[in-house]
């Protein structure tokens, strides 16, 4: 086999198994989202207000990696469930923060911890080393995948 063929081979056995090893740990994920109600958006909305405080809708959208149409739908769907409120910026009118409400944080208080538990054993399979290591190969594959678009 030539250098070039095994080397393009290598690249899609890559992909592939990298695409199997993020579906199988994100089924855990989503089944531990699911279990409370939620959707992993909405989690993620969560989580970014929880964990960062009062957020423009705009900076949220781009943490979750959503669009704009869809964080609004999104956080519709989470200030109906008295979750989160909006509130307009003193400075610019324009900007909409979203923060949690007392029910919000005492919920995502309530499922993170279990949460996070599911998501460590998804991935108990590696040790810690490994799990660094995956870390760093991953965060240079998906900056030099980024950098070539």
């Amino acid at each position: 086999m030539s250098d070039n063929h095994e080397h393009e081979d290598l690249s899609l056995y890559l992909l592939v198994v990298l695409s199997r090893a993020y579906n199988s740990v994100m089924a855990h994920s989503n089944r531990s989202i699911q279990s409370h109600g939620l959707n992993s958006t909405e989690f993620g909305v969560l989580d970014v207000l929880y964990h960062k405080g009062p957020q423009p809708l705009q900076k949220i959208g781009e943490k979750v990696l959503i669009s704009s149409g869809n964080i609004t739908y999104v956080v519709d769907k989470l200030q109906k469930k008295n979750l989160l409120v909006r509130r307009a910026s003193a400075e610019d009118r324009r900007v909409i923060y979203a923060e949690l409400t007392e029910e919000g944080t005492r919920l995502f208080e309530n499922i993170f911890a279990s949460h996070k538990e599911k998501i460590m054993k998804a991935v108990s399979g590696l040790s810690d080393e490994e799990k660094r290591q995956a870390s760093i190969l991953l965060r240079k594959l998906g900056t030099s995948a980024q950098e070539m678009l």
